[in-house]
């Protein structure tokens, strides 16, 4: 019998990221779960933190839920640890991950200028490239700009975006929220160029933010016709029911983000799916009462 969960999503070929993204969310649920293979979570899985370890716990997630979460999110740091063998382990994940119908994000927040910026998105979203993704995170520090060849490539591979936006780290206000010359925060600035580049994309755009949901005021507008990763669900404080007042008339393009709090129910697969599933419908109930 077929799993009714394990839903289908469109040729990543013929649709745009943003297009995909809004079927995945509305078929599967707005939820994206991260891969983290820190060392302490392999440990609380049984797990030697070595690349076997690794594989064990990458391709586990995989198999449990990339046939019906919305988004998976390798958080590369994790994998690049092992050099190269860890490397290979993260190609073989998302290309599991992307068979079987979830979208990857790689969370890589990559930022740089010029033909550097232009190699990481070679690296990322070029789709002859080993570790092509649907989406990948950029950080937009050096300027907006700085992102293009990233943006170009995307636009080319129908993948998509994630600017680092609006952090909830202590840290991340001295720039975030600094005033320019025009009194627009770092921050507003970012989202205009986000809604800039969404234009006129429909049923969403492609190229998306990232804000923290456990902040307490964003400080800015956060419709800019793209979707919305929300990191911090779960185990770093955030509720779903925290999102309406957080992203207003923007809730039903935010795609909440968890980890440790799905992850810890590892490495059984059928405890990890529960898991994705309940906060999956918590999820979509809040945006079905307040969207």
């Amino acid at each position: 019998m077929t799993d009714p969960l394990a839903t289908p999503l469109a040729d990543p070929l013929t649709e745009p990221f943003g297009a995909r993204l809004r079927t995945a969310m509305d078929t599967r649920g707005p939820l994206c779960v991260g891969i983290d293979p820190h060392a302490a979570l392999l440990a609380s899985w049984g797990l030697n933190d070595d690349v076997a370890g690794l594989e064990r716990f990458a391709m586990t997630v995989v198999e449990a839920l990339a046939d019906r979460t919305a988004v998976l999110k390798p958080q590369s740091a994790f994998f690049e640890r092992f050099g190269s063998r860890g490397v290979a382990v993260l190609e073989k994940a998302a290309a599991a991950a992307r068979a079987a119908g979830a979208l990857v994000l790689m969370d890589a927040k990559r930022g740089d200028i010029g033909s550097t910026m232009g190699g990481y998105a070679a690296a990322f979203l070029a789709k002859d490239s080993p570790l092509f993704s649907d989406a990948l995170t950029v950080t937009p520090y050096l300027g907006y700009e700085s992102l293009r060849p990233a943006l170009e490539a995307a636009h080319v591979s129908g993948s998509g975006i994630f600017v680092v936006t609006l952090t909830s780290n202590p840290e991340g206000g001295e720039v975030q929220r600094a005033v320019a010359a025009n009194g627009a925060t770092v921050g507003q600035a970012m989202l205009a160029h986000i809604a800039a580049e969404n234009a006129g994309a429909a049923p969403l755009g492609s190229v998306g933010a990232v804000v923290g949901a456990t902040l307490a005021d964003p400080g800015a507008d956060l419709m800019v016709n793209g979707p919305l990763l929300a990191p911090g669900i779960g185990a770093q404080g955030a509720t779903p029911a925290d999102l309406p007042a957080l992203f207003g008339r923007a809730l039903r393009n935010v795609v909440p983000s968890a980890s440790r709090s799905v992850l810890r129910h590892g490495p059984d697969v059928a405890a990890l799916r529960r898991a994705a599933e309940l906060l999956a419908d918590e999820v979509r109930t809040v945006v079905g009462q307040n969207g």
